[in-house]
């Protein structure tokens, strides 16, 4: 099957992202934007996406759906799809790009096989892929390997094989480190500094700890207009850690964290207006510290 028309649900900060690699390799990328915010509506038309309305629509306009939201809406999306599946009696290959447990991933693919369509689970590792940030695409299922045509430069695919959970699985893992580390990371500046001990904290850190303060302050540069879909995204690696006999209760609290940087007037910011503000690791310290 050769892929020429992409859907793409949603083009928030990455989806917009990847939909512009996908252009730049010659695919035809289409969204469905009723009901969608301002702010999504302008990042598509910035991308130059076309937009088909309805999700029925863009179900019989795609090849391939592509969905790459807040993990929190990855069900409600897939049977969003499914439905528009019946409605139309088209069945393009939908793939789950999110953040969500293999437990979560194999709801969505029973969801979309009871619909008559195939699925395949995809996990996204790295940052959104514009200028010179690339990133990582994991996909497994019995159709894995069809998403070998989204690879660009920017987009190194990679298919680890045909069950279904296993990209997910890699992505709960890889995840439990990259954001649940950040957000123990926040928790001790931003207690050093209400306690008033971030100076001899931030000297102690440079002393024996450099590499691991530098990534945490570098990481925080854009975590809290993201904050809100990492909430779901906590909870998900705890079903994950839980489903594997492991406790989920660390997972709980990188969520509690995420919460709390949601809230603030940071956590508001969409992504656009905190890369415009250019703050720096230690100027989101201060004010997440409040």
């Amino acid at each position: 099957m050769k892929l020429q028309s992409i859907g793409i649900a949603s083009p928030g900060d990455m989806g917009q992202a990847v939909a512009c690699t996908l252009k730049e390799i010659g695919l035809r990328v289409c969204t469905a934007l009723d009901g969608r915010s301002d702010r999504t509506r302008a990042l598509a038309r910035e991308a130059g996406l076309h937009d088909c309305g309805s999700m029925r629509r863009l179900v019989e306009d795609s090849d391939i759906v592509l969905s790459i939201l807040n993990p929190g809406a990855a069900v409600d999306t897939a049977r969003a799809v499914a439905e528009a599946m019946q409605e139309c009696g088209r069945r393009p290959v939908f793939v789950d790009c999110n953040a969500i447990s293999p437990r979560t991933m194999r709801e969505i693919d029973a969801i979309i096989r009871g619909a008559g369509g195939t699925c395949i689970d995809a996990g996204i590792i790295g940052p959104p892929p514009r200028g010179k940030a690339s990133m990582h695409f994991y996909a497994s299922g019995p159709e894995a390997g069809l998403v070998s045509q989204l690879a660009s430069p920017r987009v190194k695919v990679r298919i680890l094989g045909t069950r279904i959970g296993d990209a997910s699985a890699l992505k709960m893992c890889y995840a439990s480190y990259s954001k649940a580390a950040v957000a123990l990371g926040v928790e001790m500046l931003v207690a050093a500094r209400r306690l008033g001990v971030d100076d001899a904290l931030d000297r102690e850190l440079k002393e024996t700890a450099a590499d691991n303060l530098d990534w945490i302050l570098r990481r925080l540069v854009t975590t809290p207009p993201k904050a809100y879909r990492w909430v779901p995204e906590m909870l998900e690696i705890a079903k994950t850690f839980e489903d594997s006999g492991l406790t989920p209760r660390m997972l709980l609290g990188a969520a509690d964290v995420y919460e709390m940087v949601a809230a603030t007037a940071l956590g508001r910011e969409s992504p656009e207006q905190a890369r415009a503000k250019a703050r720096d690791g230690r100027t989101i310290i201060r004010n997440l510290a409040g």
